[in-house]
């Protein structure tokens, strides 16, 4: 099976053709080229969209534009191709790349989206809930547990002065710090089995908080309104 694999949830968007489990093309750019990047991709393996038999895509947290137009795109190429969908959270994608990993999201406003997951057969399993921290407040966590913890992702690099003195955090290598499209069709893969997909229109981000210019809107309104 041909799935074709993206995530333009954090500043690097990338994407992969795997067949049958195996990566036969990857590239990383930025998310406004994501379609540039799925031709240039099928161009490589010589074949056309027409070819491709499943979409996986990132769902975020991360960027409100990048997921928007990840989504918009799989949308679209699941439509035209009558082709199964499935999205995957980025945080699971980034734990799932590195067993152990404890995912960070730059969230900007000095924040991080994170949340915490444990290896299991097939992929990753979330441990409560998604969350906002600021990279202190997470520091002052992963060093209260005692356990050592890997960092992947933008955020683990972006704040990394607030990991340095601990001993029991290490924070990730540039190649972690974005989600790999093959380990969204790894997290996919047993859905896919049980044809567990989504339509399209019921594809949904996960934003985890409001957008800064609704954010800015509101503000505004507020002292207006004094």
């Amino acid at each position: 099976m041909l799935v074709l694999a993206f995530d333009t949830a954090t500043d690097v968007a990338t994407s992969a053709l795997v067949l049958n489990g195996e990566v036969v093309g990857e590239r990383a750019s930025r998310a406004v080229r994501i379609l540039e990047d799925v031709d240039s991709l099928l161009a490589g393996a010589a074949l056309e969209r027409e070819a491709i038999e499943g979409i996986v895509v990132g769902t975020g947290p991360g960027s409100y534009t990048g997921l928007r137009m990840g989504l918009v795109t799989a949308r679209a190429l699941a439509i035209a191709l009558d082709a199964p969908l499935a999205g995957v959270s980025t945080l699971a994608a980034l734990a799932a790349g590195a067993p152990g990993a404890h995912p960070v999201i730059d969230a900007r406003r000095s924040e991080l989206f994170t949340a915490s997951y444990r290896q299991v057969p097939g992929g990753v399993q979330r441990l409560g809930g998604y969350q906002i921290s600021s990279p202190d407040d997470l520091a002052g966590d992963l060093e209260a547990t005692g356990a050592d913890v890997l960092l992947v992702g933008d955020g683990g690099r972006r704040y990394c002065d607030a990991f340095a003195d601990l001993a029991n955090v290490e924070v990730g290598d540039q190649g972690l710090a974005h989600p790999s499209a093959a380990s969204l069709v790894q997290l996919a893969h047993a859905r896919a089995l049980r044809e567990d997909f989504v339509k399209p229109w019921e594809l949904e981000p996960l934003y985890l908080r409001r957008p800064d210019a609704e954010i800015n809107w509101s503000t505004r309104d507020a002292l207006e309104g004094t």
